[in-house]
């Protein structure tokens, strides 16, 4: 069964960082009730650097709550609350090997949303976590979450049940599109594959064929 755990937003704060100050919208906080998710957020969300985060194709990000216990064990961590990877949706049942590109789920009565790509982390997550090596960690878990793109508007609420509308034709899961980026990169005929997904996003379709050229 898969559901909707927890809705965690926040504001972009400043940090500073590498001797500069930087915005980040990384520290989210679970929100009591429905909460309208739009096309390019959440209400009460927003993100800090607009050039990397946000816009149409990662419009919300969710991670696995499967996860937190790996994460728990792993970094010896028993404060880990829902939004702690920096996710706007906390998700049950919904592993990376088992959802794909372009899969498309209904949350609550008309939330309509689409897997666009997965989540590499930045420094952002490494301040997050207290860790300066965490992000080279969380990639290499593969345990990283995934985009959505959000296909139709609707109020949300934590415990909503998620359902799945339409899964991907040519199907790729979240995984494996992780794997060929970064683990892969030999597989030129898979990646070229890749490269083709209608509902990939923009910058992962561009990588891929750099990569292939």
């Amino acid at each position: 069964m898969m559901q909707l755990l927890s809705i965690n937003v926040s504001k972009p704060k400043p940090i500073e960082y590498g001797g500069k100050t930087v915005r980040t919208g990384i520290f989210k906080v679970p929100v009591p009730g429905t909460v309208m998710l739009r096309e390019k957020n959440i209400d009460g969300d927003g993100q800090g650097d607009l050039r990397v985060h946000g816009g149409t194709y990662k419009a919300v990000y969710a991670y696995p709550i499967e996860h937190y216990a790996y994460w728990q064990q792993e970094l010896h961590r028993d404060d880990l609350t829902h939004g702690q990877f920096g996710e706007n949706l906390t998700v049950e049942g919904m592993l990376e090997e088992s959802v794909h590109i372009g899969d498309i789920f209904l949350v609550g009565e008309t939330a309509k949303l689409q897997i666009t790509q997965p989540r590499v982390p930045c420094f952002k997550l490494a301040y997050k976590m207290g860790v300066p090596e965490f992000p080279k960690q969380f990639l290499e878990s593969r345990r990283v979450g995934f985009y959505f793109r959000v296909l139709a508007e609707g109020e949300i609420t934590a415990g909503d049940a998620i359902a799945c509308s339409e899964v991907a034709s040519e199907s790729m899961s979240v995984r494996e599109i992780l794997n060929l980026r970064y683990f892969d990169r030999d597989n030129h005929a898979r990646m070229a594959q890749a490269r083709k997904l209608p509902a990939l996003s923009p910058s992962w379709k561009r990588d891929f064929l750099t990569m292939l050229q």
